[in-house]
């Protein structure tokens, strides 16, 4: 089998929403102390994570509380790289995610704007007619290659993850796929428990098999 790490490395430099992490050495052997000891200060939603109901919709789900059964099974990556404004239903039906459980949209995002330190102006998003499609097909999870799976022409309303969020949708989050060819896998997402969080940061991973 071959294993694709799609989590981005967390660090204070890194691409980032909001303040960056910060690293705080506790203790060190340099200085004499018996081991390496840091506190980290980061938020739920840094780097590669997924987007629990409660995110947007109090008293819903929180990401301490998502089955794993839906976080860890077969995903399929759609191949969404020639799109240059939002996602809409009828690119995800040319794509032929259709009928898919867990969809990972890989855009020019992982080659563009993921490769940067800084929020870019303008990314691939999801449109509201695409998030509301993917309801109706029953999708217990949606990806995408950025910050965020919102439209930079909608970071106000949020309609997509109001949508998503509001019909017990995952949302996974800067999924680094630029090295991962369109086809189907197996995703393991494991987003650290925090109690009553509306996300976590996950390590996540597409498995190939032969």
């Amino acid at each position: 089998m071959k294993i694709y790490d799609i989590t981005l490395p967390i660090h204070p430099k890194m691409l980032h929403w909001g303040r960056r992490p910060e690293v705080e050495i506790v203790e060190s052997l340099a200085n004499g102390d018996a081991s390496n000891v840091t506190r980290w200060r980061l938020g739920a939603h840094t780097g590669t994570h997924v987007d629990a109901p409660a995110h947007f919709v109090d008293g819903a789900t929180p990401i301490d509380e998502v089955p794993l059964t839906t976080l860890v099974g077969p995903a399929v990556v759609a191949d969404l790289t020639g799109v240059t404004g939002d996602i809409e239903a009828a690119d995800l039906i040319a794509a032929g995610v259709a009928g898919a459980d867990r969809i990972l949209c890989k855009t020019s995002n992982s080659a563009g704007p993921l490769r940067e330190t800084e929020r870019a102006p303008q990314w691939v998003g999801l449109s509201p007619g695409a998030a509301q499609w993917l309801i109706e097909q029953r999708v217990s999870l949606i990806g995408i290659d950025y910050l965020t799976i919102e439209s930079h022409r909608r970071t106000e309303s949020w309609d997509a993850h109001h949508s998503l969020l509001g019909a017990g949708v995952l949302i996974l989050e800067n999924a680094d796929l630029a090295a991962v060819p369109a086809g189907n896998y197996e995703l393991v997402c494991l987003p650290t428990k925090l109690v009553g969080a509306d996300a976590a940061f996950a390590r996540t991973i597409l498995i190939e098999r032969a």
